[in-house]
C-alpha cells in the first residue's frame, strides 16, 4: 500500500494542512522513553501454585500505569494472524468500496470514520487513520455491509476470535477483581448483563513526517476493558508520570488497558489512562481494539466494599447513557477520565 486513499478523499493521503497539528498539540516523539514500558504478564503463571502472584502484577499494573501486556493466553496465534490478515485485506479494499461503509453518523452501527481534533478556533485537524467499527455481534450484519471478497473472510475470522476475546475478558475480570480484594466474580455481576461490545480496526498509513501529525488523538476509553492486537509496528503511547512511553509490539501479546467505567468502580484506585497512536516514515500499522463495557441502563459508581471511612466515595453513580452523552460532547477534544460532573469533590 504505497499511496492510501482514505474512503472519503478524492486522492491519495498527503500532508496537507488538514492533517498538521499546531505546534503545541504535535506528538514531540524526540521526548518519548523507550527506556521504559508497561508490565509484561505471562497468564501461564495463573494456576492454584502461583495464581496470587498474577493477581499482584495485574494489580500493580493496573494501578500504576492501568496499561499491561499478557502473553501465555491460550487464544490461538494462527487465529490473531487470521484476524490481522482480513483487517489488511478489508482497508486494501478500493476506497470506493470502502466509502459505501463511510459516516460520521454516531447512530450507525457499523461504519468507517476517521476522528479528529479540535484545535483553538474550533478547527477540526484529522487525523492519519482510517477506523472500522462494528458490534461483536450479529456478525452477519457485518458480512452483509461488507463488499462479498472480503466480507465472508473478515465475518469467518471475526466470528470466531470475537468468541475467544470474551472468554479472556471474563477471565480478566476475574483477576482484576481479586487485584482489588473483592469477589472474582463482582465485575462480571456489574458488567456482564448484556454488555456493550465494541470492535474498532484501524490502519495507519506510512506518514512523510511523524512529527506534524497524528494517528489517533490523546484520550482515555470510555468502556471497561480495551483488549488490543496489533501488527508488528509500534504506534501506541501512554503516559506515564507526566512522560509519553512506547508500548512496543510483542508477538503473540494483547495490549491490555483500563477503561473509565474500572476507574470508577474502583474509585479511583485502578486507573484509566491518557493514551494515544502516533505514526511512522516506512511502515503501515493495524490493530483491532475489543471494547467491552456495560450496557447504557447499567449503573456505574464506587463498588460499595471499596468504600470506607478511609475512602468515601470520589464519583456519583451514573447511567451509562449519562456518561456517553458526555464523552459525544467533549468529542474532538483530549477527553477528561472522567468529566467533573461525575465526581464527587
Amino acid at each position: 500500500m504505497n499511496s492510501f486513499q482514505l474512503a472519503n478523499e478524492s486522492a491519495p493521503i498527503s500532508l496537507s494542512p488538514k492533517f498538521i497539528l499546531p505546534e503545541h498539540k504535535r506528538p514531540q516523539l524526540s521526548k518519548v522513553t523507550c527506556l521504559s514500558s508497561i508490565p509484561i504478564i505471562d497468564l501461564s503463571d495463573d494456576n492454584p501454585s502461583s495464581s496470587s502472584s498474577v493477581v499482584q502484577k495485574i494489580s500493580q499494573a493496573c494501578e500504576e500505569y492501568g496499561f499491561f501486556q499478557i502473553v501465555n493466553h491460550d487464544v490461538p496465534e494462527k487465529l490473531c494472524n487470521k484476524m490481522m490478515t482480513a483487517i489488511t485485506e478489508l482497508f486494501a479494499l478500493p476506497p470506493e468500496q470502502r466509502g459505501q461503509l463511510s459516516t460520521t453518523d454516531h447512530s450507525k452501527n457499523i461504519k468507517l470514520y476517521n476522528y479528529y481534533l479540535k484545535v483553538e478556533g474550533g478547527e477540526e485537524v484529522m487525523m492519519w487513520s482510517e477506523c472500522f467499527g462494528h458490534p461483536w455481534y450479529p456478525v452477519e450484519d457485518i458480512i452483509h455491509l461488507l463488499p462479498q471478497q472480503i466480507g465472508t473472510q473478515y465475518g469467518e475470522a471475526f466470528s470466531e476470535y470475537a468468541r475467544e476475546i470474551g472468554s479472556l475478558v471474563r477471565r480478566l475480570l476475574g483477576l482484576i477483581s481479586k487485584g482489588l480484594g473483592i469477589e472474582e466474580d463482582s465485575l462480571l455481576k456489574i458488567l456482564d448483563h448484556q454488555p456493550r461490545l465494541r470492535a474498532q480496526a484501524n490502519f495507519y498509513p506510512p506518514c512523510p513526517d511523524p512529527d506534524l501529525t497524528m494517528g489517533l488523538p490523546v484520550h482515555t476509553d470510555l468502556n471497561a476493558l480495551t483488549v488490543l492486537l496489533q501488527s508488528q509496528v509500534s504506534g501506541l503511547q501512554v503516559i506515564k508520570d507526566g512522560e509519553w512511553i512506547n508500548v512496543p509490539p510483542i508477538p503473540n501479546a494483547f495490549v491490555i488497558n483500563l477503561g473509565d467505567q474500572i476507574q470508577v468502580l474502583s474509585n479511583g484506585r485502578f486507573k484509566s489512562v491518557h493514551h494515544r497512536a502516533v505514526t511512522n516514515k516506512v511502515h503501515p500499522r493495524v490493530s483491532m481494539a475489543m471494547f467491552y463495557g456495560p450496557n447504557m441502563n447499567t449503573v456505574i459508581g464506587p463498588i460499595h466494599d471499596l468504600i470506607d471511612e478511609e475512602h468515601p466515595p470520589k464519583y456519583r453513580s451514573y447511567r451509562l447513557s449519562e456518561f456517553i452523552e458526555e464523552f459525544y460532547n467533549q468529542e474532538g477534544s483530549r477527553r477528561m477520565v472522567t468529566a467533573p460532573r461525575f465526581r464527587m469533590e
